[in-house]
């Protein structure tokens, strides 16, 4: 029986996989920087420019928005530590999405790397 754990090691060998070093370049000549990990954690900080879309409903939102029927859009795409991403990206891949890479150590890496990330806060109801 496969794990979780099983399923990201072989999606990683299906899809491309952006080392962290090459990330903000690969980010800048993206169409759209896509974080795939849940509302919660996306507001709690994540990617400058990046849109929020979580790994359970990606598939949905990619057929049911138009932003999204050109499969020759480049895409970078990033999770909490590159598992969700790698899963999103196989499949994309499987959708006919041609450009989509995965920040290699998602979200983590690049917050130990001091790279920059977006807090944003909510209003006060007080």
């Amino acid at each position: 029986m496969k794990t979780v754990h099983d399923m990201v090691q072989a999606a990683k060998t299906e899809i491309r996989e952006v080392p962290l070093d090459q990330s903000e370049d690969a980010i800048k000549k993206a169409d759209m920087l896509i974080d795939v990990r849940e509302a919660d954690e996306f507001h709690a900080g994540h990617i400058p420019g990046a849109v929020n879309i979580p790994r359970g409903i990606l598939e949905f939102k990619l057929t049911n928005d138009p932003a999204f029927e050109d499969r020759a859009l480049n895409m970078v795409i990033y999770c909490k530590n590159s598992g969700r991403s790698a899963l999103s990206a196989k499949a994309m891949k499987e959708m006919g999405y041609l450009h989509v890479q995965s920040i290699a150590g998602g979200i983590d890496a690049w917050q130990d790397a001091g790279k920059p990330v977006v807090k944003p806060e909510l209003p006060d109801f007080i």
